[in-house]
C-alpha cells in the first residue's frame, strides 16, 4: 500500500492568530510528508504487509525486520498522529463538546475545567518532543496521558480521541521556547464537533469490541 498526505479541509492561514500559516505549511507539506515518504521506503519490500492498516503493524512492531522497525515506528506513528491533529483543527468558531462527549468528561475528570488542567499538565511536562492525548481505554474510559516521540496511543493499548502536536517544529516560528503559550492558543482552534464525532466512533467501537 502506499501512503499518501492527506488533504486538509482548511487552509494553512484558517487558524491564524494561534497557529501561523508558514508553521502549517512546513507542518503539514514537509515534516508529514517527510514520514510518509519514508514510509513508503521502508515497506515498499514488504508485500506481506499488504493486508495489514498501519494500526496493527505498530501494534506488532516486533514483526518486522529489526533493521526497519524503529524507522516504521517512528515515521508511521507520524504519520497516523498528525492525520488525526490535522482532522480535530479548524478555523476559530467556538464550537462545543457534544452533550454525550461533554458527559463523558465530567465523569472522567469532575468537570471539563478539570480536563483542561489535566491535559495541559501531560502537555508541559513532556520533555523534549512527543504529544499530549485524550484517549479512550479499553474498557471506554477516557485517560489523559503523553507519549515520546512520534509514538501512536494504541501501541499502548488506546484509542486517541484529541492529540496535541508537542515537536518544536508545531509552534517554534511563532512561539519559540514559549509551549505553554502555543497549549493555550491551540485550545480556540480545537474543532469539539470533529472531537465529539470521533469520540461517539471510537466509544460504539468499544462497546462493539465488549460484545463480540
Amino acid at each position: 500500500m502506499i501512503y499518501r498526505l492527506p488533504t486538509l479541509a482548511y487552509k494553512y492561514d484558517a487558524l491564524e492568530p494561534y497557529i501561523d500559516a508558514k508553521t502549517m505549511e512546513l507542518h503539514h507539506s514537509r515534516h508529514h510528508a517527510g514520514y510518509i515518504d519514508n514510509l513508503n521506503l521502508l515497506l515498499k519490500d514488504l508485500d506481506r504487509l499488504a493486508g495489514k492498516n498501519l494500526e496493527e503493524i505498530l501494534a506488532d512492531i516486533a514483526m518486522l525486520p529489526e533493521d526497519i522497525r524503529q524507522g516504521v515506528r517512528n515515521n508511521a506513528g507520524g504519520h497516523l498522529c498528525h492525520s488525526l491533529f490535522w482532522h480535530i483543527l479548524g478555523p476559530p468558531r467556538n464550537t462545543e463538546p457534544s452533550e454525550p462527549f461533554l458527559a463523558a468528561i465530567e465523569s472522567a475528570f469532575g468537570g471539563f475545567a478539570r480536563f483542561k488542567e489535566m491535559f495541559e499538565d501531560q502537555a508541559t511536562h513532556r520533555f523534549g518532543s512527543g504529544w499530549a492525548w485524550l484517549c479512550l481505554d479499553s474498557k471506554g474510559q477516557l485517560e489523559t496521558l503523553s507519549t515520546p516521540n512520534q509514538d501512536w496511543p494504541m501501541m499502548l493499548g488506546y484509542r486517541p480521541v484529541l492529540g496535541l502536536d508537542l515537536w518544536e517544529h508545531a509552534y517554534y516560528l511563532k512561539y519559540q521556547d514559549r509551549r505553554a503559550d502555543y497549549i493555550a492558543a491551540w485550545w480556540n482552534v480545537v474543532d469539539w464537533q470533529s472531537v465529539s464525532s470521533l469520540y461517539t466512533h471510537l466509544a460504539e467501537a468499544t462497546v462493539g469490541a465488549k460484545h463480540r
